[in-house]
């Protein structure tokens, strides 16, 4: 498909008769074709509004109940790559993800209030910025005194309760654990302790195919506070490769919670960080990665769409990879190591919603596959998690719906091992096979496998 760039900074974009006349249009085709039902919960939701309406047609539908579809997409893109038949170059020119974005973005200029509403809609907006602003909650629930008082308060049933009927998360959704110590410190750590002993490495990169052999690794902030582990094992999978690794001197979150929620502004503040230091490293001759899809995403496509004509976001989206994409393309030209010490026999991989849509391939799936006496069985559905979709009280149940075919699929692979590229799709279906106790098996990190294979 073809995607065009979005005029966000126009007035027309953020004009609500205009918006509403596009949505009208658009939600007119879905409904004469209904392909993308089981895709997630905001194609059933107006497709039951329209069904329910007076004359079952979407000209019955109270435009007051648009945002009802809009809050049910997580701009998972699957609709567009993967269902949509009318999507560009057709001449109905359907992008229902960019045009759920733009009523996001409406919706996020008017503060929230794009449909009249209480408290209730007030305490959500609060809690949706709150939940979007990952630097911030970061920084606060990182300190070290805090960080424990928020983990055990997480695992409170009491206080789960209380956030459930206050703050509106839910009292079951998977949240993640905070680490005061995170990757970047550690990593800065590791470097300052190889200067002082002189055991830094010196080694040239080697080119390989579209790669160039070294690394800087955006740490994205979930990897950096949340799940620091995950970023080391990719780290040392990359060193085991003889690939050098360094992170920029800053960043800042990706800007994918802020886009989900509108939030174009705090968008471009978040780029204007990143970009500039990011294109310096590619210019200097790094190759760019990040652990987690979605942030991958946000600089090959999402920033290049929404900053068509800024010669840096280019320059960033060139030089980004998916890390199996890019040990995939050092493998075809000979340069990965295959010194394999262990098997992980069978393992079911879940392959996230914003890596499908990057038009890749398996490409997890594949470099686990080189690992002998290993078996991978794929499960191509999307997890329902969202960023903040399955945290939230009003959305977690059809998010644990949405994640519920995962679930089987995962129990009935009686797999070794079960992981996803996304930690958050990974927790999110460790939650659907009820393992919070001890004893229940714990979804696991592709990079955390295939460490474990190499035996570093």
């Amino acid at each position: 498909p073809t995607r065009h760039s979005i005029d966000w900074k126009r007035p027309a974009f953020y004009d609500e008769d205009r918006l509403h006349a596009e949505l009208e249009r658009v939600y007119d085709i879905c409904h004469g074709c209904r392909r993308c039902v089981s895709l997630c919960h905001a194609f059933p939701t107006l497709f039951d509004l329209i069904d329910e309406s007076e004359t079952m047609e979407v000209d019955g539908v109270d435009k007051a109940d648009y945002m009802k579809v809009v809050d049910h997409c997580y701009l998972c893109d699957l609709c567009y790559m993967t269902k949509c038949p009318y999507v560009p170059p057709h001449e109905w020119n359907v992008d229902f993800p960019h045009l759920m974005l733009r009523a996001k973005a409406v919706k996020h200029k008017k503060g929230g209030a794009y449909i009249k509403g209480g408290i209730k809609e007030a305490r959500n907006s609060l809690r949706d910025k709150a939940l979007t602003s990952t630097d911030m909650v970061g920084r606060l629930a990182g300190i070290p005194v805090v960080a424990e008082t928020v983990n055990a308060l997480n695992k409170s049933g009491l206080a789960r309760k209380a956030l459930h009927k206050t703050v509106g998360i839910h009292a079951d959704a998977a949240l993640p654990e905070f680490h005061s110590r995170g990757l970047r410190q550690r990593i800065a750590a590791k470097a300052k302790a190889a200067a002082k002993t002189n055991t830094a490495s010196e080694r040239a990169p080697e080119p390989a195919g579209p790669t160039k052999g070294r690394v800087a690794l955006f740490a994205t902030c979930y990897c950096n506070r949340n799940l620091p582990q995950v970023g080391e094992d990719l780290i040392a999978v990359l060193e085991h490769n003889g690939i050098a690794v360094t992170l920029p001197e800053e960043e800042r979150c990706c800007g994918m919670p802020k886009l989900e929620l509108g939030d174009l502004d705090a968008v471009e503040r978040a780029m204007r960080v990143n970009v500039p230091r990011l294109a310096r490293l590619a210019a200097d001759g790094w190759d760019l990665l990040a652990p987690i899809p979605s942030c991958v995403l946000m600089f090959k496509q999402e920033l290049p769409l929404l900053f068509p004509d800024d010669e840096e976001v280019k320059a960033v989206q060139q030089a980004f990879f998916d890390p199996f994409d890019y040990l995939m393309a050092r493998h075809k030209a000979g340069k990965l190591k295959t010194d394999f010490r262990a098997s992980l026999g069978k393992v079911a991989y879940h392959a996230p919603c914003h890596q499908r849509v990057q038009n890749i391939g398996l490409k997890t799936r594949d470099i686990l596959a080189l690992v002998p006496d290993t078996t991978i069985e794929v499960i191509e559905r999307c997890s329902g998690h969202d960023g903040t979709y399955a945290v939230k009280s009003e959305c977690h149940d059809i998010s644990a719906r949405l994640c519920r075919p995962v679930v089987d699929k995962v129990q009935a692979a009686a797999a070794d091992h079960y992981i996803s590229d996304c930690p958050m799709a990974a927790a999110h279906i460790q939650r659907g096979l009820g393992g919070e106790s001890r004893d229940a098996s714990r979804a696991e990190s592709p990079y955390t496998l295939l460490r474990r294979a190499y035996g570093i």
